[in-house]
């Protein structure tokens, strides 16, 4: 089965003021789902913003002749008609305190990590008591961000059995581990093409072009440092001249200096050059040029890693920190080799938490504490590097393999099908549940406790109540022209009444009083819109109690 997907410019489009991996891999993912509908209608959503043309325009972008519908933001009933609702991130549960007013079976959700630190721990943790349940899944892109989530759900579950008391376990969503893709046709690129890129990005036959790719930006992605001063011990050491390409960019100038002065004081041997991440065609020949990969992670943001699969299905071997996603997707000594880390044991910065969470740290100084205690091990990085700068034939045959694992698993044409195999795991997982527990399904509440009817939560600060058997009669004041004069002033003009609700209801109360039931019968809503419109007459001194 196919998802309605969650859609904002923000996850999916390449066009903004600021390019980052979520929104990379939300565009594959949608690139993936419209070709894969094969005439069928792509179903989009938006609970923040009526983004329905914005889907629309991107779909036909991607296919001419796409065709698209739109759910409403509270429309629920479509929303179940659909079966399955999938959003690029892991914000689910709001989401699932909000189905609950169609009923927690009503659909599946279905969610996607990305970043893990910072304000998504949080949420992450607050999932156990969240409406969240069995037939719902967070796909974890890597094994290692399954073992954050797990840790984050344990944490939640350990919290609410201390204020509970006795042990608490509520359901816990699906957690499979399915990685992101890449569109491997896209760096699908002809000896000429080399020779082009080469060209394009002023390349010498004899350089050898080592390509980092991603932000710029050495607190949140990858500190340089170890990269610099290994390139440099591999120049000296293969006698070979390296080219550093850095494809992304900078937030600032002040990290683009950070980064001029690393070069010049680390690797003065190498040269380097950089490419605006928003220059897609110098961005693509970077792929096509390059002879090394490397990307040497070391930050708790990252969780896949999306470039090392684009380096590979562009023929490209890799250097790569063991680290995060990075482990699942390059096999170290194959499709190019993977760096020893060393960051610290669990327990000994929880000082670096406690500054976060007291706001001494802000978000950018607490993962550069974390960034600067991660390492590589700086011997085997020198090595492995310079076997690749000296050795074109194990170039040759590491980024081959690596080409072949990226076609065969990553492509996202293979991912997209195991994104529906699991949506159709979980309608059956839905099924199956509630028919087998379904008295406890049934008894959830229709709201989450923070969104009560108002005037439920907020009961006894009246005197009285307006209910379906309150009576209620006419003032001499009452009349449809008075109603649209009072409504047209700016005291009330933010929320309107269809003139055929308004008629229907005075012209019975004309006949005499009535019951709030009884003009509900007339108005042609239901009981709790017609309770409203007449506790605004009310409000007007068009209608009294009686």
């Amino acid at each position: 089965m196919d998802a309605a997907i969650l859609f904002e410019n923000d996850g999916y489009r390449l066009d903004g003021p600021k390019l980052m991996g979520r929104q990379a891999a939300g565009n594959g993912f949608l690139r993936a789902a419209v070709a894969a509908q094969a005439g069928r209608t792509i179903w989009g959503f938006s609970p923040y913003s009526n983004a329905a043309e914005a889907f629309r325009r991107t779909v036909l972008e991607l296919d001419e002749n796409g065709q698209t519908a739109w759910i409403a933001n509270e429309d629920l009933r479509t929303m179940s008609q659909r079966g399955v609702l999938f959003r690029p991130d892991g914000e689910l549960g709001a989401m699932a305190d909000f189905r609950l007013r169609a009923g927690p079976a009503s659909y599946s959700l279905c969610g996607l990590t990305h970043t893990l630190s910072g304000k998504p721990l949080t949420s992450f943790a607050a999932y156990p008591a969240q409406a969240l349940a069995p037939w719902d899944a967070l796909i974890c892109t890597s094994r290692a961000a399954l073992r954050v989530i797990e840790g984050c759900l344990a944490a939640g579950e350990e919290f609410l059995s201390w204020r509970a008391g006795t042990p608490v376990r509520p359901p816990r969503p699906q957690l499979p581990v399915i990685p992101l893709g890449v569109h491997t046709a896209d760096f699908d690129f002809s000896p000429d093409d080399r020779v082009r890129a080469r060209a394009v990005l002023g390349l010498a036959e004899e350089e050898v072009g080592v390509l980092f790719a991603g932000r710029l930006v050495f607190h949140a992605k990858a500190h340089p440092f170890q990269m610099f001063e290994a390139l440099e011990a591999a120049a000296q050491a293969s006698k070979r001249k390296i080219v550093l390409i850095l494809a992304g960019q900078a937030p600032n100038e002040a990290v683009l200096k950070a980064y001029n002065e690393g070069l010049a004081a680390f690797c003065p041997s190498i040269r380097a050059t950089y490419v605006d991440g928003k220059d897609f065609d110098r961005y693509r020949a970077c792929w096509a040029a390059a002879d090394i990969f490397i990307s040497l992670s070391d930050n708790i943001q990252e969780t896949f890693g999306i470039t090392p699969l684009e380096a590979m299905a562009s023929g490209v071997p890799v250097v790569v920190s063991d680290w995060d996603g990075y482990r699942d997707t390059v096999r170290d000594g194959e499709d190019g080799f993977r760096i020893t880390t060393f960051a610290p044991e669990p327990g000994q910065t929880d000082h670096i938490a406690r500054g976060y969470e007291a706001g001494t740290l802000n978000y950018d100084y607490m993962l550069y504490r974390t960034c600067v205690a991660v390492s590589m091990d700086a011997a085997m990085l020198s090595d492995r590097l310079t076997r690749l700068v000296s050795d074109p034939d194990l170039r040759r045959r590491m980024g081959a393999a690596g080409r072949e694992r990226a076609r065969t698993i990553y492509d996202w044409a293979h991912i997209y099908r195991r994104y529906q195999e699991l949506w159709d795991e979980l309608q059956a997982i839905r099924t199956r549940e509630y028919a087998a527990d379904r008295d406890r399904w049934e008894r959830a509440p229709r709201s989450a406790p923070g969104h009560r009817d108002p005037f439920r939560a907020f009961a006894g600060f009246s005197t009285g109540e307006l209910g379906p058997q309150t009576r209620v009669a006419p003032t001499p004041a009452m009349s449809v022209d008075r109603y649209f004069q009072l409504e047209g002033a700016d005291l009330f003009s933010h929320w309107k009444i269809g003139r055929p609700v308004v008629a229907a209801i005075f012209s019975r109360l004309a006949q005499g009083e009535a019951t709030i039931a009884e003009l509900q019968a007339v108005s042609g809503v239901d009981i709790p819109l017609t309770v409203e419109v007449v506790a605004r007459f009310v409000k007007m001194n068009l209608v009294r109690p009686v």
